[in-house]
């Protein structure tokens, strides 16, 4: 999330961490080329209007870069030629200022999924069934209540198709960067979702390597 307006930008990278996405918040553009450097994000949500670094400047250097995440320019140059100009420069979508947050998720989703194969909306595995729009999960049928972070990480688990995901895997996808890595909160999570699927466990864990389900 990048902008300049500091309530806004805490307020929309809450809002989206309510559903189960792991945000960064930077308020310049310098700021945001520097963490895009070093941290493989799905999406960039990007006002224009930026100082340090202009918006646009930022969008054609991310572009530019090439492999890099899908941009979302968020601005109140509401005019057709602005929007016109923002996507030439490469930007994937574009909302204006004022907007209605469950459009701005609607978008944020639509773009992650594009940036990487495709999530179904319905994932299965091993009995376990979850809904990534409705944010719902059964197991065998049950109910199965998860916080945030728990829905993520499971999430993750079953696009993984049952493959092996790190820790740091985990760690990247649904948490931001202010987690220390060090807090064994990934185990955590871990542990917690296995008592709650109940038995028998899904969820296996790889020593050394990290976690699946088969």
């Amino acid at each position: 999330m990048v902008e300049d307006e500091r309530l806004l930008a805490d307020a929309v990278a809450t809002g989206l961490r309510r559903h189960a996405m792991a945000v960064d918040v930077v308020y310049d553009g310098a700021s945001a080329l520097e963490r895009a450097a070093v941290n493989a994000y799905d999406v960039v949500v990007l006002d224009r209007d930026l100082p340090a670094v202009p918006g646009d400047q930022v969008c054609a250097s991310l572009v530019g870069a090439g492999g890099g995440p899908r941009i979302l320019m968020l601005t109140a140059a509401a005019a057709v030629l602005d929007r016109v100009e923002g996507l030439q420069l490469g930007a994937d979508d574009y909302l204006i200022k004022p907007f209605a947050f469950a459009e701005l998720v609607a978008r944020v989703q639509a773009l992650g999924r594009r940036s990487r194969p495709a999530t179904p909306p319905v994932l299965e595995r091993q009995g376990i069934r979850a809904d990534t729009h409705r944010r719902t999960v059964t197991r065998d049928g049950r109910p199965v209540s998860l916080s945030r972070k728990e829905f993520a990480v499971l999430v993750e688990l079953l696009t993984a198709d049952g493959g092996v995901l790190s820790a740091e895997h985990l760690l990247e996808k649904a948490w931001d960067e202010n987690i220390d890595p060090f807090t064994g909160v990934v185990r955590y999570t871990i542990m917690m979702l296995r008592r709650k699927l109940g038995d028998p466990p899904v969820v296996e864990t790889e020593p050394g390597v990290g976690y699946r389900i088969r």
